[in-house]
């Protein structure tokens, strides 16, 4: 395992790798809880390294609900991954978040249905982490700073919806969405962001506006969805391109909220749990 404490990038939709960049190795990694979505790619901009994983396959072939979420943030920690860029196309819920608008958000609020893995916990290991505050904030500050330079309109804090999917929303949930008072909707970013807490990681979402959902008259077609796809794709290249060496020449500390997670007894956990344990508290 990597002592090294490395940054690590998951690209959604249409983010399957990220120009300008020196592609340095691929690794193949097998976890106690299977296959992440793709070799994890090893690369660097500017001297600084960093670890990416494309969310849905290289040729965008895993739905959300097919994901195996835990392979990826467990193999990024297993890496040495201290810190996580999570980049996700949305809808928005919000009159002023429109299409092209990168959106920061500091809070989620899960309405999958149950299908997802999204604990690094079970099968005779109790654990429990908060995540009262799921996005690392000081992150997130850096991540606002290098929108700005970029020029690159954004709006840092909300909260993001995550549905099941693969089915876009009825007008009629859309509403009961934006009646909980949400930014944004996705399917990606839980339990994602759940789980990099489980793993001791600084986790930050830049979610890139395609849509209005389709609260805002009529629904956006998958064509146009794409198109504005195109343009975010542009956009996030240049934001990456600046943070990367910013995070890299300011790897701040923060306090692991995982550290005393264990609700089991020393003594009762198995080999296979202290392997992952491990990974997670290391």
């Amino acid at each position: 395992m990597l002592k090294e404490k490395k940054i690590g990038i998951i690209g959604g939709s249409g983010v399957y790798g990220i120009d300008g960049i020196e592609v340095v190795s691929e690794h193949k990694i097998s976890t106690p809880f299977g296959d992440p979505s793709s070799e994890v790619i090893e690369a660097k901009v500017s001297g600084t390294s960093f670890l990416f994983i494309p969310r849905h396959g290289k040729n965008h072939t895993y739905l959300p609900n097919e994901l195996n979420y835990r392979a990826n943030i467990f193999a990024l920690k297993s890496l040495g991954v201290k810190y996580i860029i999570s980049v996700s196309a949305v809808g928005s819920l919000k009159e002023e978040l429109f299409p092209t608008t990168f959106v920061l958000p500091d809070q989620f609020i899960d309405w999958t249905k149950g299908k997802r893995e999204r604990s690094f916990f079970g099968n005779g290991m109790a654990g429990h982490v908060s995540t009262a505050q799921p996005i690392n904030l000081q992150l997130q500050e850096m991540v606002s700073e290098s929108c700005k330079e970029e020029g690159i309109k954004y709006s840092k804090g909300g909260s993001y919806i995550c549905i099941e999917g693969p089915q876009f929303s009825t007008k009629a949930e859309s509403a009961i969405y934006r009646g909980f008072g949400a930014s944004v909707i996705g399917m990606t970013n839980v339990p994602e962001a759940y789980l990099a807490k489980e793993a001791g990681i600084a986790y930050a979402t830049i979610a890139m506006v395609t849509d209005f959902d389709c609260w805002r008259g009529d629904h956006c077609s998958v064509e146009e969805i794409v198109r504005t796809m195109q343009t975010n794709n542009v956009s996030i290249q240049k934001v990456l391109l600046n943070l990367v060496p910013i995070l890299g020449n300011n790897m701040f500390e923060f306090e692991p909220e995982n550290k005393n997670a264990v609700m089991t007894a020393p003594n009762k956990l198995t080999a296979e749990h202290n392997k992952i344990l491990e990974v997670l508290l290391s």
